[in-house]
């Protein structure tokens, strides 16, 4: 039978959250403070669960990302992987590799977005045996970024949803997953072995 290993990227394969550490990346520690002093309220309402989570999300990205370029977001997406490897943990990448090198297939299943998910795995495993990037996606127009997202942010329930339509026909595959959050509470559940906080 067919071997599905599915990580979460933020909390379980890193040390740190990435949003916040892409946008101080970007756009500097001043501009991330501020940012954070500004949406404060919707971010306290959000941790109380008064506001959704997708959409604090998607106005933080909107505010720091908004009017982008494509080519300049990816750009300063793959500069970030290529100098915060450091972020990543160590046994939870000698898994994955692991996992390829046996012919399992790899998803890295995230809430965040897939343009600074992918970079971190570039060039891990072959053509054929690599990992897939399962993330939320932004959308483009004309070239640039509108601030939103072209899917539902990637957590809790979405995420099975999202593993399911890329690997269909469950009873063909045995799914071994790796979470930490209350948002991989559902993939967890989903999974024949899952993996609570590992590589710690």
């Amino acid at each position: 039978m067919r071997r599905v290993f599915a990580f979460d990227f933020d909390g379980t394969l890193t040390t740190a959250d990435t949003l916040i550490a892409v946008i101080r990346y970007a756009r500097g520690t001043v501009a991330l403070a501020v940012g954070l002093l500004l949406y404060s309220p919707m971010l306290v309402l959000m941790k109380m669960g008064l506001y959704p989570n997708w959409k604090a999300k998607q106005r933080l990205f909107a505010h720091f990302f908004g009017g982008w370029s494509l080519a300049r977001f990816d750009c300063c997406c793959q500069q970030f992987a290529a100098t915060h490897s450091h972020l990543l943990r160590p046994e939870g990448i000698r898994l994955m590799r692991q996992a390829l090198a046996e012919g399992a297939q790899v998803a890295v299943v995230s809430a965040s977005i897939d343009n600074w998910v992918a970079p971190f795995f570039d060039g891990m495993g072959d053509e054929a045996h690599r990992p897939l990037i399962i993330g939320t996606r932004i959308e483009v127009r004309g070239g640039r970024l509108t601030g939103r997202f072209c899917t539902p942010n990637c957590y809790g329930p979405e995420k099975v949803r999202r593993l399911h339509e890329t690997f269909p026909h469950r009873d063909t595959y045995t799914l071994t997953a790796f979470g930490d959050s209350r948002g991989d509470k559902e993939l967890l559940e989903d999974a024949d072995e899952r993996h609570y906080r590992p590589f710690r």
